[in-house]
């Protein structure tokens, strides 16, 4: 069977793609191994309760904003959202809290109240982020910025870096950091449904434009012409699939040159890159919540800082979570209930330590479990008796629902470019990449602006067509 466009991997970037293609009357086919679309953005359902994988939190809704661009093209209607309010509140360690709020000028009183003793400093950080003209062209990391502030402000800063870039200051450029840290004044917005309710709609639209969805479908690899050029994909059946003019491969980069590619067809400075990258696990409690606890919340979203001052030059994942409540306008539990996901990055790989021993992984579950369910309450003491723990989540879990390599997400722990997704191969003719580990910025939204770009590539933009 033959398609003009083949996409592997039924996640964000590749339902975007395929979906955009569909609409603009190429003729696609997308390849997922599970029995759903949504990755690692897919939801967790457990009696009666349908828990996010992910913080809850999405930009890109706004009038004009990606998704107004993406739906404005596709013949499906575009998930239901409304934005919130305020975004997130941080904890720092000593208990302070500090509300992410739109108006800057709210945010700023925030500020002066919180860190009083480098209020200006701290103001002026952000005054200076937010002001194009004074954007730096050398891109230097933002620890040069921070000198006058204090090592709580500092701590304040850290913990947005890790938690929703999965960097810090010494690390991430003053552009990425800027795109994290003033994000709550652009505003984040709820699905209803979670990000699941995205890529269903995406799956939809596929369907409708002609396009083709085929699940419960692994790839194995991909085929290869005489010349040494990709010519389509084997599948785990045996079967061969032809793409004339690309294919993209929604997988990690790991999967992508370990798996489709093959190590043997992979540069070697790429596949040190690869050996040396890597990106964290996430470790999830999913929590019932009585409806009770909502008045003594004072937001949906809480980041919670356990280290003082965490230190930006350890690579490894931050003590710091985010604890995130389903909208009370979005049923997702029993009557009296809501459904909490608490997020935390986890090392990856020390959950596949074992391999062949899944009793080891269970006590290793079971103490990670407890060790976070006394963070929960000594840092949210607002709870009391009102939530109780109904699952978890591990990157194992993730790896067995998703066969992501050791159930990493997010960006890489360093910054690398296997082919950026909007004109470069991924080192093959017409292969090219989407998805969360080579995405130019951070979260779903910046994923659907790659697939877009990558299908503006293959297509042409859409005013020029």
């Amino acid at each position: 069977m033959s398609y003009e466009v083949i996409v592997v991997g039924g996640g964000i970037g590749g339902l975007t793609a395929a979906a955009l293609l569909s609409a603009r009357g190429v003729k696609v086919c997308l390849f997922e191994r599970e029995s759903q679309v949504g990755g690692c953005v897919a939801n967790f359902d457990h009696l009666g309760y349908t828990f996010e994988p992910t913080a809850g939190l999405y930009q890109g809704w706004e009038p004009g904003g990606i998704y107004e661009r993406i739906f404005s093209e596709l013949p499906v209607n575009r998930p239901r959202v409304r934005r919130v309010s305020p975004a997130y509140v941080v904890r720092l360690a000593d208990g302070a809290d500090i509300t992410a709020v739109e108006d800057e000028a709210h945010f700023e009183r925030n500020l002066k109240v919180a860190f009083p003793e480098c209020a200006d400093a701290a103001v002026g950080f952000y005054r200076h982020l937010e002001s194009p003209e004074s954007t730096p062209s050398s891109q230097p990391p933002l620890e040069n910025f921070l000198a006058a502030t204090s090592p709580r402000f500092r701590s304040f800063i850290e913990a947005q870096l890790k938690m929703f870039a999965q960097g810090s200051s010494e690390r991430c450029s003053y552009m990425d950091a800027a795109e994290v840290l003033i994000s709550p004044r652009r505003g984040f917005f709820a699905m209803a449904g979670g990000a699941q309710s995205l890529a269903t709609s995406l799956g939809e639209a596929i369907k409708i434009s002609g396009g083709t969805i085929r699940l419960n479908t692994p790839v194995l690899r991909l085929a290869f012409g005489s010349d040494g050029s990709p010519v389509g994909v084997d599948l785990l059946s045996g079967e061969t699939v032809v793409a004339t003019r690309a294919i993209i491969s929604n997988l990690t980069i790991w999967d992508t040159y370990g798996k489709l590619i093959g190590l043997s067809r992979t540069p070697v400075e790429i596949r040190a890159q690869l050996r040396s990258s890597r990106s964290w696990g996430a470790y999830l409690m999913f929590i019932a919540m009585d409806e009770s606890v909502n008045s003594r919340l004072s937001s949906d979203h809480v980041l919670v800082v356990q280290d003082r001052i965490p230190n930006h030059n350890d690579k490894s994942p931050p003590r710091h979570f985010v604890f995130a409540a389903a909208p009370q306008w979005d049923k997702r539990a029993p009557d009296g209930k809501r459904a909490v996901t608490v997020f935390r990055w986890t090392e990856a790989e020390e959950w596949f330590a074992f391999h062949e021993d899944n009793e080891e992984h269970e006590k290793m579950d079971q103490k990670k479990l407890e060790e976070s369910w006394l963070d929960l309450h000594a840092a949210m003491p607002e709870l009391g008796d009102g939530v109780e723990i109904i699952e978890t989540a591990t990157p194992k879990t993730f790896y067995e629902r998703t066969r992501r390599t050791l159930g990493m997400v997010g960006h890489p722990a360093s910054t690398l470019a296997f082919g950026r997704p909007d004109r470069k191969p991924a080192i093959l003719p017409n292969m090219f990449i989407v998805g969360d580990t080579v995405s130019f910025s951070f979260g779903i939204a910046s994923v659907s602006s790659d697939a877009l770009l990558l299908v503006n590539s293959i297509t042409g933009p859409i005013e020029q067509r």
